[in-house]
C-alpha cells in the first residue's frame, strides 16, 4: 500500500567546485562546476518518509532550474502519492504539459531538467515502498509521440519476454555487477603526467575500459590518444568523446585522424539535435569500425525514437536527469531493445553514477538480457557526498542494496556547497574579490 501525501518541496542550488582541478573539462566545458539543483519532497507518513531528487548541472544555471522547479511544484504539493502513481502516466503529462510553462519547453531545456528533479524524488519516495509488475511499470510511460516505433503493448511483450531468466540475471548482477568503463583519467584539462598518473592507478585496480575526451585541437588528440593507448595496450577498450565540437564533415575527417587508436565509439561528435547529422557520421565511420554514441544530451524520448528509426547510433546513450526521470528512461530502454541497439548510459556528474545504476541494471535483469557491447559510465567523483554512494568492484557496479533511488545527499555536504551562502561558496567568492 502506497502512503503519504506530498506536505513540502524544498528545492536547494547545491554546486562543486569541480573546475579548480580541471575535473569534468571536454573540448565544450573547459571549466565545469559540477552541481545539482537537489529537492526534497517530504509526505506526512507516521515515518517521516521523504523523497529526494536532483538534476545535474554545471554551475551557472542552477539557479534557473531551481526557479522551474518551484513554478512546477504546485503540481505535486498536497498530493498523494498513491494518487499519483496510481496514475503516474496522467502526472507525468501534467508535469510535462503545463498549459503555461510548456511554452519554455516543452519537454526540453531548464523545464524539463526541473521536471526530472521532481519525479526523480518521486520515484525515490515510491521505490522505498513496494515492487513493482511489468503492468505498473508501463502505466508510467507516456506513449505520446512514440506509438508510431513503439506502442503499449509491444513494450509489455518485450517486458514479458524479459521475465524468462530474471532470476539468474539477478544472480549474477550480485555476483558479478554490471560492467562499467572510466572517464576520470582523461579529462581535457588534466596534464599529460596526470593522465599517466590515473591511468596507472586506473590499470592496478583493474579497469579494462577507458574514455578520452577529443575535439578541441587534432594534433593535440593525436598525441593523447597514442599516450593513453599505449599505456592500456592494444586489447583493452577505448572510446572518445567530442561532447558536440564538429560540424559533421570536420566529425568524419577528424576521426579519420584518430582511426589508428581503434576507438569502440566516437561520442557526441556534433549537435545532440542533429539526427540526420549522427547519421551522415555513423556511415562514414562504420567502414573504419568506430561506433556513433549519443544521448546524454537528447531532449526526450522523440529524438531517440528518431535517432533510432535514422540508423544514426550505434550505442545508445541515456540520462538519469536529462530525461523525464523512470517514466521517459524506461521508454527509451524498451525502443532500444526493439532495434536491438546498446545502452551505455552517460554517467558521472552529482550522482549521476548513484541513480543510473538502477536503470541499467534493470535494463539487463528485465529488458535486454545481454551485456555484449554494453558498459555503463563511471566517474569517480563527489560520491562522499551522498549517503548512499555507488559501489565499484573490479570494474562494475554492484547493485545498490538500500530501498529507494540513491538520490539523498548528505546534509552537512548541502549545507557546505549550497550557493551562494554555503561555507565552501563564501571563502571561494570572498576570495574572488580580493
Amino acid at each position: 500500500m502506497v502512503r503519504g501525501r506530498i506536505c513540502s518541496l524544498s528545492v536547494r542550488d547545491v554546486r562543486f567546485p569541480t573546475s579548480l582541478g580541471g575535473h569534468g573539462s571536454d573540448a565544450m566545458h573547459t571549466d565545469p562546476d559540477y552541481s545539482a539543483a537537489y529537492v526534497v519532497l517530504e509526505t506526512d507518513a507516521e515515518d517521516g518518509l521523504k523523497g529526494y531528487g536532483i538534476t545535474f548541472t554545471l554551475g551557472k544555471g542552477t539557479e534557473v532550474v531551481v526557479c522551474a522547479v518551484n513554478a512546477l511544484a504546485h503540481h505535486v504539493l498536497n498530493k498523494d502519492l498513491g494518487d499519483i502513481v496510481g496514475d503516474f502516466r496522467g502526472f507525468y503529462r501534467q508535469l510535462t504539459s503545463d498549459g503555461q510553462l510548456r511554452w519554455i519547453g516543452p519537454e526540453k531545456g531548464v523545464v524539463h531538467l526541473a521536471t526530472a528533479a521532481i519525479l526523480n524524488a518521486v520515484w525515490d519516495l515510491w521505490a522505498k515502498q513496494e515492487g513493482k509488475d511489468p503492468r505498473t511499470l508501463l502505466s508510467c510511460i507516456d506513449f505520446r509521440y512514440i506509438t508510431d516505433v513503439l506502442t503499449e503493448e509491444e513494450a509489455y511483450e518485450i517486458l514479458q519476454k524479459g521475465q524468462v531468466g530474471k532470476k539468474e540475471r539477478e544472480g549474477q548482477m550480485l555476483m558479478h555487477g554490471y560492467p562499467a568503463y572510466t572517464t576520470s583519467c582523461a579529462w581535457l584539462g588534466y596534464s599529460d603526467d596526470t593522465l599517466k598518473q590515473l591511468c596507472t592507478e586506473a590499470l592496478k585496480a583493474g579497469w579494462t575500459r577507458f574514455k578520452v575526451k577529443v575535439g578541441a585541437d587534432l594534433q593535440d588528440d593525436v598525441r593523447r590518444c597514442r599516450l593513453i593507448r599505449n599505456m592500456i595496450g592494444p586489447e583493452k577498450t577505448l572510446m572518445m568523446d567530442a561532447n558536440q565540437r564538429w560540424d559533421v564533415p570536420e566529425a568524419v575527417k577528424w576521426m579519420s585522424q584518430l582511426a589508428e587508436f581503434k576507438p569502440l565509439w566516437i561520442e557526441e561528435p556534433t549537435s545532440p539535435d542533429d539526427i540526420l547529422g549522427h547519421a551522415a557520421i555513423s556511415k562514414a565511420l562504420a567502414p573504419l569500425g568506430i561506433g556513433v554514441a549519443t544521448g546524454e544530451q537528447c531532449h526526450n524520448r522523440v529524438i531517440f525514437k528518431q535517432l533510432l528509426q535514422a540508423k544514426a547510433l550505434q550505442f545508445l546513450q541515456i540520462d538519469s536527469c536529462r530525461l523525464g526521470s523512470v517514466n521517459e528512461n524506461l521508454s527509451v530502454l524498451l525502443m532500444a531493445k526493439k532495434f536491438e541497439i546498446p545502452v551505455c548510459p552517460h554517467a558521472g556528474g552529482v550522482g549521476l553514477c548513484e541513480l543510473v545504476q538502477h536503470l541499467i541494471i534493470f535494463d539487463f535483469i528485465s529488458v535486454s538480457a545481454s551485456l555484449q557491447n554494453r558498459m555503463c559510465e563511471y566517474v569517480d567523483h563527489l560520491h562522499e557526498h551522498f549517503r548512499y554512494p555507488v559501489i565499484i568492484k573490479k570494474a562494475s557496479y554492484m547493485p545498490p542494496k538500500d530501498a529507494g533511488y540513491s538520490t539523498e545527499m548528505k546534509e552537512e555536504s548541502v549545507k557546505k556547497h549550497q550557493y551562494p551562502d554555503g561555507e565552501v561558496w563564501k571563502k571561494l567568492l570572498a576570495a574572488q574579490e580580493n
